[in-house]
């Protein structure tokens, strides 16, 4: 597919004027991605040079339209991540499950153990809560007696906590 050198000057003058913006919304999409954003505004702008009768200014706001279709090709390409099936096919052997140690695991289970002494009761609880018992957020917050947002924000206080304790202990990792 060739394009004529009027397709490119509005597809550059299209690029210099929205491109910057554009980069900035996909960025958010994406989560920060700075690759899958860049593939994003490339296929956005794409999608306007196949369709320029979209981006007559009578029919509404041309970044408008880029932002639009922008996120929705963020949630296309999000669906297809998502539905993928998890299976690898190959010709290979899977490796052996490795051998579990006891020594090991119980030196790990000390080690944890006595990092989570060193942690603040209510930092200790709700990990035990979460991480231990496997409770939601909200039934977490509901047998400490605290909202969802608390349970929240002491749980990533305490993970912050016990990986200093863990540090301070010569655990790296």
């Amino acid at each position: 597919m060739t394009i004529s050198d009027h397709d490119a000057q509005l597809l550059r003058a299209l690029h210099d004027e929205h491109a910057e913006a554009l980069y900035a919304h996909a960025l958010r999409l994406v989560n920060g991605d700075r690759t899958r954003a860049e593939d994003l505004v490339q296929e956005t702008l794409l999608r306007a040079w196949r369709h320029p009768e979209s981006l007559d200014p009578r029919r509404g706001s041309v970044r408008a339209w880029l932002f639009t279709t922008a996120r929705n090709l963020a949630i296309d390409a999000w669906r297809r991540r998502s539905t993928r099936v998890g299976e690898v096919f190959t010709d290979d052997l899977p490796e052996p499950p490795e051998t579990v140690d006891e020594a090991e695991r119980a030196v790990e289970a000390w080690t944890i153990a006595e990092a989570l002494n060193r942690l603040s009761p209510t930092h200790r609880e709700v990990l035990v809560e979460c991480f231990y018992q496997g409770r939601s957020v909200a039934e977490a917050a509901a047998r400490l007696g605290v909202p969802p947002g608390t349970v929240k924000s002491r749980t990533h206080y305490a993970l912050r906590s016990l990986r200093l304790a863990l540090a301070e202990m010569g655990v790296t990792g």
